[in-house]
């Protein structure tokens, strides 16, 4: 075991991010603890996709089994505009020829599965809940956390693993500015409804001048009657939002005007919506990347160090991978400066290319082409207005940008 880090390595965050680098650390032989704010887990959030590159890193931690027993393996991806004609259709995951599945999971149930991990493995001491940080200081031989109530911790290196409002990231960046308003605002809930189309497809619907759709399984087989809980997230654009708060609860009525008629063959998307456990509301929102983010032994991950608009299913995923490549660099050296450096140097690019890709030409951008070129009518043949050819590509680019296209995950490292 590597002993260059004093008490080990101070993890602030116990969210996916935060608890996948505990146990990377873990495997790896480096020490560690989790100091998560919330004074205690509770079942927040809606669905979350893991594209392969994140299950392959995930399984790497033996989490593989866990997962499937909870999420759907998702096998299809459909795009729809708001007339219900289906633009394309490709498989995903395995069914495309990924060694490792994509799974949709509620979040809920993801986090679970990576506490449930941690505290098996790292024992219940290793994830400290009710600690939320109030500042840090750091000298040549170590780093010392302070928490509300004057709890405090000395470590070899903290990583702020706190998310879009990471209090670590205000310290290391006191002078950022506001995040950046995408002009789409976004509604999300969950519904109990029989499985769709093949059960194991991912739905987007429409385009964001008129409203969009993201629907997509989250849990097989909720009751008796063989329903899942599926996810769906709506968009607009529109100048109107509120702060930026994942949770914070929203109406049907504030949007359901725009899809009133999205009754399709396959789906009738008013009556998901309306029936819905609960509506979340939140401004897509990013920040420009960070021409840092390590700063001595401190340094960023996940949506800490590169908030990007929920698009492309690739948030969490990000996250995921860049906690193994920083628990690789702390296994390899005592000196945590020219680790978190390495780190940083390997993970920084990727991420500011996906944030940028994010705002421009996610996979939903199959869907801005066919509004623009139809003129936002119903077409005759999808042929006449984008080959089988460019659909590809613009799906297959997205893949490469964010690092699970099959070549990118055949890589070593």
């Amino acid at each position: 075991m590597n002993q260059g880090r004093g008490a080990g390595v101070l993890i602030v965050g116990g969210g996916i991010g935060g608890l996948t680098l505990a146990l990377e650390l873990h495997r790896l032989g480096v020490a560690c603890t989790v100091y998560e704010a919330a004074p205690e887990i509770r079942p927040l959030g809606v669905g979350v996709n893991l594209l392969p590159h994140s299950t392959q890193a995930l399984a790497g931690l033996g989490l593989g089994p866990a997962l499937a027993r909870c999420a759907v393996e998702t096998a299809e991806s459909h795009f729809y505009n708001r007339f219900g004609q289906r633009i394309y259709r490709e498989p995903l995951g395995r069914a495309a020829g990924y060694e490792h599945p994509q799974f949709s999971i509620h979040r809920a149930d993801l986090h679970e599965v990576l506490t449930g991990a941690v505290r098996e493995r790292l024992g219940a001491g290793a994830l400290r809940l009710g600690h939320k940080l109030v500042a840090f200081e750091q000298g040549e031989a170590g780093i010392r956390a302070v928490f509300e109530g004057g709890a405090s911790a000395a470590g070899g290196a903290l990583i702020g693993c706190d998310g879009i409002h990471s209090a670590v990231r205000r310290q290391l960046v006191p002078d950022e500015g506001e995040p950046r308003y995408s002009g789409v605002n976004m509604w999300r809930g969950v519904t109990r409804w029989p499985p769709f189309l093949s059960g194991a497809a991912m739905v987007r619907v429409g385009w964001l001048a008129t409203g969009k759709m993201v629907i997509y399984p989250v849990r097989n087989r909720i009751d008796d009657a063989g329903r899942q809980l599926v996810n769906w997230v709506f968009e607009i654009e529109t100048p109107r939002h509120e702060g930026w708060d994942w949770n914070r609860p929203a109406r049907v009525e504030d949007f359901i005007g725009a899809i009133a008629d999205w009754h399709f063959d396959w789906l009738d998307a008013p009556a998901l919506v309306r029936n819905a456990d609960f509506v979340l509301e939140f401004p897509m929102v990013d920040k420009d990347p960070l021409e840092r983010w390590s700063f001595g032994r401190a340094t960023l991950l996940g949506d800490a160090a590169h908030p990007m608009v929920p698009r492309g299913s690739n948030g969490a995923g990000q996250a995921i991978l860049d906690a193994r490549a920083l628990a690789e660099a702390l296994a390899r050296t005592a000196d945590v400066p020219s680790a978190l450096a390495d780190y940083e140097a390997r993970r920084r690019q990727p991420t500011a290319d996906v944030v940028l890709r994010n705002r421009s030409n996610p996979p939903d951008a199959i869907l801005r082409v066919v509004y623009e070129r139809t003129g936002d009518r119903p077409f005759a043949r999808i042929e006449d207005v984008i080959s089988e050819g460019e659909l590809r590509e613009i799906s297959d680019g997205y893949k490469r940008v964010a690092g699970y296209d099959p070549a990118s995950l055949r890589r070593p490292g």
